[in-house]
């Protein structure tokens, strides 16, 4: 009698104990994927983080938005100021299928790889508005890692985010970039929410 009410103490503290842990775990997971809680680039240069950047992988925001054969110019005026040229394929009126060429202008917010993007010309209605445009990290000539939040949760998590994995090659991330990309999708808390995307030059062949 003694040894199994012993057993049974003994099973039920180690219950406690994964229950605990479990606990804890949800209490660092919701703080890790606090929104204000993400590491963006340091000393940001953007300069260096302008011309042609191939979207290879995207986590989808909610609503309408580019689809594939994404490619984005990042441009920098003399007097510092940065705007955005993007073009992608996309479908709407459900079944028109379209290349969009979008215009972006880039505000400052303080912090150099944070800023509030805007959207303009025709196809601006694709967008909610200002949008954040975080840079997340980039080694400015292979990979860079793009992460908008447009609606915080009362919690401090994103309810709708997008994500963009760029790469200088269409041909997609080299291996050695793939370690880099893999982390930084799990520290944004968005492993495994990311679909590829694929280049069969739609837009230059679309009329």
């Amino acid at each position: 009698m003694f040894e199994l009410t012993f057993s049974s103490l003994l099973t039920r503290r180690r219950m406690l104990r994964y229950v605990l842990s479990l606990c804890l775990l949800a209490l660092t997971w919701a703080q890790d994927c606090q929104v204000a809680n993400i590491q963006v680039m340091q000393n940001f240069d953007r300069t260096r983080y302008t011309g042609t950047w191939y979207a290879v992988a995207k986590k989808d925001p909610e609503g309408l938005f580019l689809i594939d054969n994404i490619v984005a110019q990042f441009i920098v005026a003399e007097d510092g100021s940065m705007t955005a040229t993007a073009k992608g394929r996309v479908i709407i009126l459900n079944n028109w299928e379209l290349c969009a060429d979008m215009l972006a202008t880039f505000e400052e917010t303080g912090i150099p790889s944070k800023f509030r993007m805007r959207y303009w010309g025709a196809a601006a209605y694709l967008q909610t508005g200002n949008d954040d445009h975080w840079v997340i990290d980039t080694d400015y000539d292979n990979y860079a890692i793009h992460y908008s939040c447009r609606q915080v949760d009362a919690d401090g998590t994103c309810l709708d985010s997008y994500s963009f994995i760029f790469s200088r090659h269409p041909t997609g991330l080299r291996p050695e970039d793939q370690r880099i990309v893999t982390q930084k999708k799990s520290e944004l808390c968005l492993l495994g929410k990311y679909r590829r995307v694929p280049h069969n030059d739609f837009c230059n062949n679309a009329s």
